[in-house]
């Protein structure tokens, strides 16, 4: 089968070669996916870049999610699922005609969505729903924080605190993507490139604060957010993109450590606040029935026309190179799918 490696780390351009390799045996628990499409997310951005400490060594075939039909099954599962198209959860490996997955994280989806569509319901809304309505909660009246909210994991948790009727602000990195998430329900953008998320928060707000905070940023980002995280209030915490950038790994490393700041427990309960962590991929290795769970009850959100999950980009294979530069500008807007 054909695989896009990944060969060498940095620059997108000559990180990757297509390579003929065996397809992956199939063990009892495990389906194999003849793959129509998978998803680009920021980790494999990290992880082009060295910065993914989960990631396999090189040459390695990244991908998290994939869309396509089962095409075989290990012993142990029904084989009435052979053919079925199947939405799936990949522990890397994504990036090739066919993929393995176990068999409690690839969850039946119909033809009514598109491939991009389907792809964005795994990594995307599956963190979005596992962080929003699973590991905390939000009741109307509630004013939540999204950093990132064009992305395609704040474009979900935008949706789903829209859904529970709270008041939404979102940060972004340009004034082009203003329109694009008041659409998906931010009723307070902010430019961070522009205004201070801090600063402009205290100006709409007063002496309130946030009830919930989404952070995919990380590192300084975070230790500003606790600063608007009111008393009873709940931070998430689902990613580092911080640590994206290139520069000394070392240096770059703690500086993001150090700019989290500490939060000591007894400082915790003497506000009533809660600060969570979220970490996909070790919750698809110990328990990846809680990921197809989310995967499944978000499904029904969408069928019921409740969320509706949005395609910033649609690539062919062979452009990898040009999807993975397209999502490290900041400049997309949604999931990325790349088809094969």
């Amino acid at each position: 089968m054909k695989a896009i490696t990944l060969v060498k780390e940095g620059r997108p351009e000559g990180a990757f070669e297509v390579r003929d390799i065996d397809i992956p045996a199939v063990e009892s628990d495990q389906v194999l996916i003849k793959v129509d499409a998978f998803g680009l997310n920021y980790a494999d951005v990290m992880a082009r870049n060295g910065l993914y400490q989960d990631a396999p060594p090189l040459p390695s075939v990244l991908g998290y999610e994939v869309v396509g039909k089962i095409d075989k099954v290990g012993s142990d599962v029904s084989h009435e699922l052979v053919g079925q198209r199947t939405l799936a959860f990949t522990r890397f490996g994504g990036y090739a005609e066919y993929a393995i997955t176990d068999s409690r994280a690839a969850v039946p989806v119909g033809n009514d969505l598109s491939n991009g569509e389907a792809v964005a319901l795994a990594t995307q809304y599956g963190t979005a729903y596992h962080c929003a309505y699973e590991m905390v909660n939000m009741f109307e009246g509630d004013h939540v924080l999204v950093h990132a909210a064009a992305g395609g994991v704040g474009t979900a948790i935008v949706q789903m605190a829209k859904r529970k009727g709270c008041v939404v602000y979102g940060t972004i990195g340009s004034d082009e993507k203003i329109e694009y998430v008041k659409e998906q329900g931010v009723d307070f953008p902010i430019n961070y490139n522009k205004t201070d998320f801090v600063e402009e928060i205290k100006r709409i707000r007063g002496k309130d604060k946030m009830d919930v905070i989404f952070d995919s940023v990380g590192g300084s980002n975070y230790g500003k957010s606790k600063k608007v995280l009111a008393f009873g209030g709940r931070i998430v915490n689902y990613g580092v993109a911080v640590r994206s950038g290139s520069g000394n790994k070392l240096i770059a490393s703690l500086k993001m450590v150090f700019g989290f700041g500490f939060m000591h427990p007894i400082v915790l309960l003497m506000r009533s606040q809660g600060a969570i962590g979220v970490n996909m991929l070790t919750v698809a290795d110990h328990k990846p029935h809680v990921l197809a769970r989310s995967i499944k009850e978000v499904l029904k959100l969408v069928q019921a026309g409740e969320l509706k999950p949005h395609v910033g980009g649609k690539f062919k294979a062979d452009q990898i190179a040009e999807a993975h530069a397209f999502l490290e500008s900041r400049k997309s807007m949604g999931k990325i799918v790349i088809e094969w």
